[in-house]
C-alpha cells in the first residue's frame, strides 16, 4: 500500500472497507458532542451496541423464571459457556473441547500452572521475556515461591539487546536451548503490553519442546487481535482476556486453552470443582470427581450468566465479520497507515520526535503502537486526549495507539496523525 497524507485517501480507504459499517455496532464515549477517536482498545474494547439487550435477556430470565432459567427458555444458562466455544475457537485456532471460558486471566495463570508447572530438583525453572505485564510477574514469582524456590533462582527473564526495544527470536530459541536441562515451562506473553511486539509463538513452543520444557502464553494481547493457532502450534497451554480486542466489558470473563494431548494425562495435577465434573452426571452429586470432556474439566465455578451474555454481545460480531482473517487484513493496512503518518511527522522535522518500538515487519505486531516521545511526551499525550483522540499513557515516555479493525476508521487515524503533528 502506497499511503498518503490526506483526509481525501483516508476517507477513499474508509469507503473500500468491507468492514466500514461494523463500527456501528459499537458505542464509544462522546467529546463535544461527537465520537471520540478511539485509540485504546488495547486497554479496554469499545461496548457492542448490543450488550445492553444481551444482559437484559439474562435479567429478565432470573425474573420469570428464577432457578429454572439454568434449564429453560430459549438460552438455559446450564451450557450457556459451551454455546459460545465456538466462535472462540476459531479466534484462537483450537479445538472446541479444546476451550473453556472462566474466571479471569490471572486465575487462570494460576489454575493452568498448577498443572504445567511441575518442578523437580533438577528441573525448577521458568522462562519469561522481561518486561511482561506485572501481573504475570507476580503470579509466576509467587508460584515459584509456593514450590519452595526463590524466583530469583527459579525465574528467567529475558530482555532485549543493549540498544534494542524488542527481542529477537533467535535470541529467544538460543536461551531456551542453553537451558535445555534445568527449564520446567516457558511462559510468555502473546503479545507483549509495552512494545506491542508479536512473540513468534510456533518457533517458540517448538523450542521449549526440544528443551523437555511445557510452553504456555498469557494471550491478553493476542486474542482477538492477531491470529492464532494454538491447536496446530502444539501449545501446551494458553488464557486470555476477554475485554481489550474481544470487547466483553471490564473485568470481562477469561478463557483457558488446553491442548488435547493432555486430556488424558494422569500426571497433570490439577485443582478441581463441581463445575467441571461431567455434566451428564453433575446433579448426582457423586463424591469423587470425574472431569468433563476435555478443557471443561479445569473449570471450577457456575459460569456467570452476565458476563457470558456480554461476551455473546462480541463474539456475535466477530462471527458476523468472518472471524480474524479479514480482521487482520485491515488490521495491518490500519496500524501501517498511522504507522506511515507518524513517519511523515519525523521526516518533516528532520528529527525522531516520535519513535515507534513496536517493530516494522507488520507480521511481528497487532494493532498496538508504542510511541517513544523525545521531549514534552506528557503534555503531547493531554493535548491528544484534549481533542478527543482516547490513547494509553506508560510511563515515564510511551504513548501507546492501538486503531482496531471493528471500530477504527482511516478518516479516525488521519486526523489523529494530524493532532499529534499539531501538538509538537
Amino acid at each position: 500500500m502506497i499511503y498518503q497524507n490526506t483526509l481525501a485517501f483516508a476517507t477513499q480507504l474508509d469507503e473500500q472497507d468491507p468492514l466500514k459499517n461494523f463500527r456501528s455496532k459499537f458505542l464509544a464515549p462522546k467529546h463535544n458532542g461527537k465520537d471520540v477517536i478511539y485509540l485504546c482498545g488495547n486497554s479496554l474494547g469499545l461496548q457492542p451496541i448490543t450488550a445492553q439487550a444481551e444482559v437484559d435477556k439474562i435479567l429478565k430470565n432470573w425474573q420469570e423464571r428464577a432457578i429454572e432459567g439454568f434449564f429453560t427458555g430459549d438460552e438455559p444458562w446450564l451450557d450457556f459457556h459451551k454455546r459460545l466455544t465456538d466462535t472462540l475457537s476459531k479466534i484462537l485456532g483450537a479445538n472446541r473441547d479444546e476451550i473453556t471460558i472462566m474466571n479471569s486471566l490471572t486465575v487462570n495463570l494460576h489454575l493452568l500452572m498448577v498443572s504445567f508447572y511441575k518442578p523437580s530438583r533438577n528441573r525448577f525453572k521458568i522462562m519469561m521475556e522481561g518486561g511482561a505485564f506485572p501481573s504475570d510477574q507476580y503470579a509466576i514469582a509467587s508460584q515459584a515461591r509456593f514450590h519452595g524456590y526463590d524466583p530469583k533462582d527459579a525465574i528467567i527473564e529475558l530482555f532485549p539487546r543493549e540498544g534494542e526495544f524488542t527481542l529477537r527470536t533467535e535470541d529467544i530459541i538460543r536461551k531456551i536451548n542453553e537451558h535445555a536441562d534445568d527449564l520446567a515451562l516457558v511462559l510468555f506473553s502473546g503479545v507483549n503490553y509495552y512494545t506491542g511486539q508479536l512473540f513468534d509463538m510456533p518457533a517458540i513452543t517448538k523450542a521449549a519442546h526440544g528443551a523437555g520444557a511445557f510452553a504456555g502464553f498469557d494471550l491478553a494481547h493476542a486474542a482477538g487481535n492477531v491470529p492464532v493457532k494454538l491447536h496446530e502450534w502444539g501449545v501446551d497451554f494458553a488464557t486470555w482476556c476477554s475485554y481489550k480486542y474481544i470487547n466483553s466489558g471490564p473485568g470481562g470473563i477469561s478463557g483457558a486453552f488446553v491442548h488435547e494431548k493432555h486430556f488424558d494425562n494422569k500426571e497433570l495435577s490439577r485443582f478441581e470443582g463441581w463445575w467441571g465434573f461431567r455434566e451428564d452426571k453433575r446433579f448426582l452429586m457423586p463424591s469423587v470427581f470425574e472431569g468433563e470432556k476435555g478443557a471443561a474439566a479445569w473449570q471450577l465455578s457456575t459460569s456467570p450468566a452476565i458476563l457470558l451474555a456480554l461476551h455473546k454481545a462480541s463474539l456475535d460480531i466477530f462471527e458476523e465479520a468472518g472471524g480474524i482473517a479479514p480482521l487482520r487484513a485491515k488490521s495491518e493496512l490500519l496500524t501501517g497507515y498511522l504507522e506511515f503518518l507518524i513517519n511523515e511527522i519525523n521526516e518533516k522535522h528532520g528529527d525522531e520526535l516520535f519513535k515507534i518500538i513496536t517493530p516494522k515487519n507488520g507480521t511481528e505486531r497487532g494493532c498496538q503502537l508504542s510511541i517513544v516521545c523525545k521531549q514534552n511526551g506528557k503534555a503531547i499525550f493531554d493535548r491528544l486526549t484534549e481533542n478527543g483522540v482516547v490513547g494509553d499513557w506508560r510511563e515515564p515516555n510511551v504513548i501507546r495507539l492501538s486503531p482496531v479493525p471493528l471500530y477504527n476508521s482511516f478518516k479516525q487515524v488521519f486526523e489523529a496523525g494530524r493532532l499529534l503533528a499539531t501538538s509538537i
